[in-house]
């Protein structure tokens, strides 16, 4: 249960988050190509770590009979985490074809399922699997130069997204009176 009151007593924060948001965002707007590099070393890196900490974890609790499971885990996970961060060009360029891929393929089983089952407000669910398979045949059409900038564009849309959010979010908090909280 979210405490109103305390939501609005907090909301100066989360109005700052949201205006940082929107301003990363637009920054990431701008430079979706370093945007998208640096979200694969990231991810790389967190892939690095977790890896390290998996096979140590392994170490740890020898006995157990997880040990060659979290072993060989932890090896997958640093082993696709130096890839990453070794070739990130590569990498971004490979996600998006996964990415592209994933959105004709689930845009056409919306498509499918809103033709077919036709419930309540179907049409909504066409119109989402017609976008998505829209987006995902306009990605891979561009592809392998989309596999650059892409990831970078989706991020900069959810941070400005996301900070719009809790802007407005934050600005009908400090409109609520206490008593209406």
């Amino acid at each position: 249960m979210v405490d109103l009151e305390e939501f609005r007593q907090n909301s100066g924060w989360f109005l700052a988050l949201g205006i940082l948001m929107i301003i990363l965002g637009m920054v990431a707007l701008g430079c979706t190509v370093t945007t998208t590099l640096f979200s694969i070393m990231l991810l790389g890196w967190v892939l690095i770590i977790t890896g390290v900490v998996e096979a140590a974890g392994a170490f740890w609790e020898r006995k157990w009979g997880g040990f060659f499971l979290h072993l060989v885990v932890g090896i997958l996970y640093a082993v696709v985490g130096f890839m990453l961060v070794a070739n990130p060009k590569a990498a971004a360029v490979s996600l998006t074809l996964i990415l592209a891929v994933f959105f004709i393929v689930s845009g056409i089983f919306r498509i499918f399922t809103a033709l077919s089952m036709q419930f309540p407000h179907w049409g909504w669910l066409l119109f989402n699997g017609i976008v998505t398979l829209i987006l995902g045949v306009l990605i891979w059409r561009q592809w392998p130069v989309s596999g650059l900038w892409i990831i970078g564009l989706f991020i900069a849309i959810e941070l400005i997204l996301s900070g719009w959010t809790w802007v407005m979010l934050s600005l009908a908090a400090r409109r609520q009176t206490p008593q209406t909280a």
